[in-house]
């Protein structure tokens, strides 16, 4: 038996060719063009403390309060200001971020230091008579100019005696710390800010009451 082939137009074909090479060229691009990973960055290691001698008179536990924050600091960006152009905005790194919100680090890192001299607890964990608040108020990259530019912090600390009667309020103060950028990109940004965290705990730690 003989069977005819019946070929398939050659304007039924063209389109189809066409729809594969667009796709194979589109699929191309995408493989060949790598993405741009975004760099997640922490305080890094604790700087070492000395834990307080036995011989020494215990200091009072203390309660620590999850630090506050403004809206604009409560994600994971890494943020900056050009104070040159608008200091009034406050913009991210698109390829950097924190690995938890500045707060957070800020609240672990002060734990940290705190705990090599007292007991250290979260609200409701125990009974204690001193409370300490934090609220942070400015966490960003500062740039004066293009090539001039510093990490900035500002933190508001309050300390509360508790009694029968209540809380009293026994001290406040605010922590002001820059410290100057080695680079003008995220990673100056965070040594910068790193090391401006550890001198506004340091500073903290020497104000709290041996109480």
């Amino acid at each position: 038996m003989n069977m005819k082939k019946t070929a398939t137009p050659i304007y039924l074909l063209r389109p189809c060719g066409l729809l594969l090479v667009l796709i194979l060229l589109l699929v191309g691009c995408t493989a060949t063009r790598p993405e741009a990973a975004i760099k997640v960055y922490d305080f890094g290691p604790a700087p070492l403390q000395t834990p307080t001698a036995a011989s020494q008179p215990a200091l009072a536990t203390l309660v620590l309060y999850e630090p506050q924050v403004s809206p604009a600091l409560e994600g994971n960006a890494l943020l900056y200001r050009l104070a040159y152009a608008d200091a009034q905005q406050l913009k991210p790194y698109a390829l950097a971020r924190w690995s938890m919100p500045p707060a957070q680090l800020i609240g672990q890192r002060l734990r940290q230091q705190l705990g090599a001299q007292r007991a250290v607890v979260a609200p409701g964990e125990a009974t204690a008579q001193l409370n300490l608040r934090l609220v942070l108020e400015e966490f960003s990259h500062v740039f004066a100019s293009a090539t001039d530019s510093h990490g900035l912090l500002r933190l508001r600390a309050t300390l509360t005696q508790r009694s029968g009667s209540g809380e009293t309020l026994l001290a406040q103060r605010s922590f002001v710390v820059q410290q100057a950028a080695s680079t003008p990109d995220a990673q100056g940004a965070v040594r910068a800010l790193t090391a401006a965290s550890d001198q506004a705990i340091e500073q903290l730690t020497a104000w709290l009451p041996p109480l």
